[in-house]
């Protein structure tokens, strides 16, 4: 075992972690010279019943930069707060910036006024003024609080809550640690949405390369190499648009750390570790494993679950996994947490020794998007005769791509490997693909295996529920519409299908309480798209924006079902405030969480029992999508 130093880290790794978590004592000569910011100080943990919290401007160094960041205390991240379930707390928030702030309780269930949604749940915080939230917990777990004010969550507004138990949690463990994840940018959030409005794949650096082609045309021959990009190119879509903002702005922190500045947790052989991960990121997934450690989930979003061993799984932004690891070796671990389109990675080290740092892990080559994330089961069908130069895809104007009435009965790909597809982007024009003539194409090599469910979940329920049909516009906010999005419960998303490691799924997810439909049984179901024009980075809520959009209406004391239908390639994690979602995952044993991600093409449901009045926010929670894609939400 070694430490590690410069040449264990690329070099662009290195110099922009090289000065991580500097001291600045005065401000750089491009502020005000008669301004000098606080220091930036170490996080640390307050636990109590009674807390006062400051929400100032500091300076980070995580690039070799100085720059002005918005923390907490001075703390980035802010200051882990520990409470104890049944406890009333209290917590006085001091804004002493030049702009409205808020702080929101991601995750606790309170009363909708202490909720800290600025036009939702009160009026934000005024520059120089206190508020005071006041609640008590109902729960335990681990949670998080950020800024739900303008873009402060991006620069710096988000902690970590660790809430102690009542009653002792069914599992041992000898040492806990928080793992927060967070992405950081020299860049002023403003700016980054104002180039992603202008070109949405703005940060996208893994796009497909000339080299990238000629290796397609060995494989599959010029003509249908170059059907392949010409389909992605009609429908206004590249296979590698995984992420909006990459590693080629952020710099991605574990627990304030990048990844020079060496985070360390410490171990005894032996010993049972709990880690609570949680994603404080504005827009990245990560992809979490330890190598040569098993990983046993036992808690998500806050809640128990039943153990399940995974050596891999994804979190996306919002959520928080709680697992327990044991080491047998006395050795260095690397806690790894590579962002999902492999940009970058932040990393942690479980060690007996601080001074023994593990060597950091391979990232995985970069994903693409495969047919089941266009929404298309393809799982029964013979391509054996098909020919990609025989494709008619006429393009229509403002209507939404319709990739449910294809008819693909006769295809066979066994030879093709159609995630392999890329080519460039065109403007303004959305895809209809109900005349697509596809029967000669030839997908003779294309592994379809990893879009078969494991078990087949329709979401179907044992009797028929009303449908409250909800107002959906297909138009200028949206460029593409799944007819046919299926329930992929098993399947671990782009990127992690068939990798050769265990990685956790949703269907996974086990709570200890049976939950079945004759006890938890809607009422009624609404469903939700999710949607979006990806060129000229609009999102939205069934084709609406949310300034153009009604609030929905939950009625007091209702079991409502919820399904999201995802009609964008991006993954959305949905959050929904104030009360709690219930995963439909096939089984009797649903699992709680706050927040769902949706994957690209696909549906999922939740159930929702409304039992606390208000008004709630709703909305996805990647940082630059939730300007469109929210809505108010009013309990009656």
């Amino acid at each position: 075992m070694q430490n590690i130093n410069a040449k264990h880290l690329n070099r662009r790794g290195f110099v922009k972690g090289v000065i991580a978590g500097s001291i600045i004592a005065s401000t750089p000569g491009s502020l005000l010279a008669s301004k000098t910011y606080a220091k930036t100080q170490k996080s640390s943990v307050l636990a109590g019943k009674e807390f006062y919290l400051t929400i100032d401007n500091t300076m980070v160094n995580y690039t070799g930069n100085n720059v002005l960041a918005t923390t907490i205390n001075g703390m980035l991240p802010a200051p882990t707060l520990k409470w104890v379930e049944g406890e009333e707390v209290t917590i006085h928030v001091k804004n002493n910036l030049q702009e409205d702030s808020s702080i929101h309780w991601h995750g606790i269930i309170l009363p909708f006024k202490m909720d800290g949604v600025p036009g939702i749940s009160f009026d934000g915080i005024k520059p120089g003024e206190t508020f005071t939230y006041k609640f008590t917990l109902n729960q335990s777990g681990t949670y998080w609080y950020h800024s739900h004010s303008s873009f402060q969550e991006q620069t710096g507004v988000y902690g970590s809550i660790v809430i102690e138990p009542k009653e002792k949690d069914p599992y041992t463990f000898d040492e806990d640690y928080v793992i927060a994840l967070s992405d950081w940018s020299d860049e002023k959030p403003k700016n980054v949405y104002r180039k992603l409005k202008v070109a949405g794949d703005y940060y996208n650096r893994v796009g497909r390369t000339v080299g990238d082609f000629g290796a397609e045309v060995k494989e599959f021959g010029l003509w249908n190499a170059f059907n392949a990009r010409k389909m992605w190119n009609n429908m206004s879509m590249t296979d590698r648009d995984l992420s909006d903002v990459s590693g080629s702005t952020y710099t991605y922190l574990m627990n304030g750390h990048n990844p020079a500045s060496n985070f360390t947790a410490l171990f005894k052989v032996g010993q049972k570790i709990r880690l609570r991960f949680i994603n404080s990121s504005a827009m990245s997934f990560f992809d979490i494993r330890i190598p040569g450690l098993k990983m046993t989930v036992v808690a998500a979003d806050g809640n128990n679950v039943k153990p399940v061993e995974v050596d891999e799984f994804r979190i996306g932004t919002a959520e928080t996994y709680d697992v327990i690891v044991e080491p047998k070796d006395q050795k260095a671990y690397a806690i790894f947490a590579q962002s999902i389109e492999r940009s970058g990675y932040a990393i942690g080290h479980l060690t007996y020794n601080e001074n023994v740092l593990a060597m950091v892990p391979k990232m995985d080559a970069v994903p693409v998007l495969s047919h089941a994330d266009m929404g298309m089961d393809m799982s029964s069908m013979d391509h054996s005769s098909m020919d990609m130069g025989s494709m008619n895809m006429p393009k229509t104007k403002q209507e939404p791509m319709d990739m449910g009435s294809m008819n693909m009965s006769k295809m066979d790909h066994s030879s093709m490997d159609m995630g392999s597809m890329n080519m460039p982007k065109t403007k303004q024009e959305p895809m209809d693909m109900d005349s697509m003539n596809m029967s000669k194409m030839d997908h003779s090599s294309m592994n379809m295996d990893s879009m078969k469910p494991k078990k087949a979940y329709t979401g179907k329920l044992s009797k028929k529920i009303p449908l409250t049909s909800l107002e959906t516009k297909w138009g200028v906010q949206t460029t593409m519409q799944v007819k046919n999005p299926m329930y992929r419960m098993e399947d671990p998303g782009v990127g992690l299908r068939n990798n050769g490691r265990k990685v956790l799924t949703y269907s996974d997810l086990q709570s200890f309480k049976n939950t079945s439909d004759e006890d938890n049984y809607p009422d009624r179901e609404i469903i939700l798209h999710l949607t979006g024009n990806m060129e000229r980075y609009m999102w939205s809520i069934n084709g609406i924006k949310f300034s153009e959009s009604k609030p929905l209406e939950f009625k007091y004391g209702e079991r409502l079902r919820i399904t999201y239908i995802n009609d964008t390639m991006m993954n959305h994690p949905m959050h929904l405030h104030g009360l709690w979602s219930d995963l439909e995952t096939g089984d009797n044993q649903l699992v709680r969480k706050h927040t769902i991600v949706v994957q690209p093409g696909s549906k999922v449901s939740i159930r929702v029992t409304v039992d606390a009045k208000g008004q709630w926010a709703f909305h996805c929670h990647l940082l630059y999508h939730m300007l469109g894609m929210f809505r108010k939400v009013i309990v009656v």
